[in-house]
């Protein structure tokens, strides 16, 4: 079962099965047996893990819904141990659901839709509910909610470009990392490896901002210009860009390295790896990399590169591959 093949019916599957793992791990009478067969349909593949992500979101937001004061307690005496109690019990719940998730939408609580995306081996393109389009990178997973105050995108992992609809009463932020950036309608890109993050405006402005717990809504970007920042950093770092910046050359299937470090390529490069390549030591992180390489074949680039730079590869004892500079022999006179 691939990204690329699942179909509508599949999705849905998955999603059924995500939410029936979230309600029974969340039961008291929940057996290590059940918990062990849940971690054996999570690993089975990424999308059961991004779903079974996403429906612990819904059940977080659903835990600040404000409850019925006229609630009668009817739990059972002993807990519902089918799935076919536990149906029965949900049901008579949403009874009492409408009411409180208008209360909860009045308030800016809770949304009221909400969409989750993933692509693994292929690029995708999505359209939110607001009429927004996202296109989204290898190995890149996000989040929509749409609340009354704001349209909201969680990016938790990978690179997206943003075709935001434009609506100046109900601003688009994308949180990404500890950070988030607010915009009413553009065109923008952000990429997110680890703690780092780079946002690439296109067209119109955002307002980027490096941490969310600080205070105002950060610095204006306008076109052609970027922003990085990272965990603990108190402001973003702008710079400008140029005609032949290669940020976007992902959309074309490419990830262009113009003679850049390898201390500056490694986190471009392994945002695409399963298992990250790693530097020996800092000296190594000064050695230059250039070329144009195929985003879906990043995975046989380290066997490459002691073929085009002096290095040779190592593993660690966790089993990633360790890039060792080859040392200079000293010239003689």
């Amino acid at each position: 079962m691939t990204q690329d093949t699942l179909s509508e019916t599949e999705y849905d599957a998955i999603t059924d099965a995500a939410a029936q793992w979230c309600m029974r791990l969340h039961a008291a009478e929940c057996t290590d047996q059940e918990r062990r067969a849940f971690e054996q349909w999570r690993d089975a593949h990424p999308l059961h893990a991004f779903e079974y992500e996403a429906m612990l979101e819904i059940w977080e937001v659903a835990e600040h819904l404000p409850r019925p004061e006229t609630a009668v307690d009817v739990a059972p005496r002993q807990p519902p141990r089918s799935w076919r109690q536990y149906a029965v019990v949900a049901g008579l719940c949403t009874l009492a659901l409408p009411l409180a998730a208008y209360a909860g939408w009045n308030l800016g609580w809770v949304p009221d839709s909400y969409q989750h995306y993933a692509a693994t081996d292929t690029v995708r393109q999505v359209t939110l509910s607001d009429g927004s389009q996202l296109e989204l990178n290898l190995n890149t997973e996000l989040t929509f909610s749409n609340y009354k105050d704001e349209r909201r995108v969680t990016l938790k992992k990978g690179e997206a470009f943003f075709s935001v609809s434009h609506d100046t009463q109900h601003p688009f932020v994308v949180r990404a990392g500890e950070g988030r950036i607010r915009v009413t309608g553009t065109r923008f890109n952000v990429w997110m490896y680890q703690d780092q993050v780079r946002v690439n405006l296109i067209e119109g402005s955002v307002l980027v901002s490096s941490n969310t717990a600080l205070p105002g809504d950060g610095l204006r970007l306008g076109p052609s210009m970027q922003a990085r920042y990272k965990h603990g950093d108190y402001m973003p770092q702008i710079s400008q860009t140029y005609p032949n910046d290669t940020a976007l050359a992902w959309r074309s299937g490419k990830l262009v390295l113009d003679n850049l470090t390898l201390n500056e390529a490694l986190p471009l490069i392994n945002r695409y790896l399963n298992t990250p390549l790693m530097l020996a030591d800092s000296n190594t992180g000064l050695i230059r990399v250039g070329g144009i390489y195929n985003i879906k074949e990043l995975n046989n680039l380290a066997g490459s590169l002691p073929k085009v730079l002096p290095v040779y590869l190592t593993r660690n004892k966790e089993g990633n591959p360790v890039i060792n500079p080859i040392p200079q022999q000293p010239q003689k006179n």
